[in-house]
């Protein structure tokens, strides 16, 4: 049974930092790759940033220069570090796994086959 366990999410001011980890079971993590996701209320969930298996990543330009995404396959663990936050990022946010995306289908929510429950991240003074 595959599972994506989120966690670091919380309330920071803007301008401060927070590392969100997702930690998986159940797969072969080393050959998946893991997006990151948000959903603001009243919005469509969106890409924040993504890493396949060979340790390349993505980031959504919202993000990019901000937030840092690596990977940690001896832990089955993926980390989103994110810097300079500003109240537009708020969310909750996602991670994902499949094994089989295309370059052209990172950025694709529904391509994603396993997903975690989530992580409150709030940025406000």
């Amino acid at each position: 049974q595959v599972q994506l366990v989120e966690a670091g999410g919380g309330l920071v001011q803007p301008g401060g930092s927070l590392r969100l980890s997702c930690a998986a079971s159940g797969l072969t993590f080393r050959t998946y790759t893991v997006g990151w996701f948000r959903q603001a209320p009243g919005k469509e969930r969106e890409f924040v940033a993504a890493v396949r298996s060979n340790g390349y990543t993505y980031y959504a330009d919202s993000v990019k220069g901000r937030f840092t995404l690596s990977r940690e396959n001896s832990k089955n663990t993926v980390y989103l570090q994110m810097d300079q936050l500003k109240p537009g990022d708020t969310a909750v946010y996602y991670c994902a796994a499949d094994r089989s995306l295309i370059l052209s289908s990172i950025g694709n929510a529904p391509q994603y086959d396993y997903w975690g429950q989530g992580t409150q991240v709030t940025v406000s003074s």
